[in-house]
């Protein structure tokens, strides 16, 4: 279950590419052995209304929270973490190199007794596979 959340600033319609982040990000969690297929899941959620630093128009932001089910160790998360988070700033370097722009990443752990989930797709990708 790594539940990847994007928010970002609606100035950067033109050049967030989600799609293909999407797939960077992917490629790099499935690179890291961690995380089942199955269990990858990714949405973006384009923010309308925002106020960055002293709210220059040009400002702009992306926020990536993934969301772990627990059981993986603090140095497994970090070192997954920073994978995930280099892949996220090379997605935007150049648009870091023109514009005001803070990228960050924050990876949450859920509470094992506070987590409620049914899952039937990685049957499905088993099928198909078969």
């Amino acid at each position: 279950m790594p539940h990847f959340i994007l928010e970002y600033s609606a100035n950067l319609d033109d050049e967030i590419r989600i799609q293909k982040l999407f797939g960077k990000l992917q490629d790099t969690a499935l690179e890291t052995g961690v995380f089942p297929l199955g269990g990858i899941r990714f949405r973006a959620n384009r923010c309308e209304d925002y106020l960055i630093a002293d709210g220059d128009a040009d400002n702009a932001f992306v926020h990536m929270t993934l969301k772990l089910g627990h059981g993986r160790g603090i140095e497994v998360r970090k070192e997954v973490g920073e994978k995930l988070f280099n892949t996220l700033k090379e997605h935007f370097e150049s648009v870091f190199k023109k514009r005001p722009l803070a990228v960050s990443f924050e990876l949450v752990q859920l509470h094992t007794e506070l987590t409620y989930k049914e899952n039937n797709i990685h049957k499905h990708i088993k099928q198909k596979q078969n």
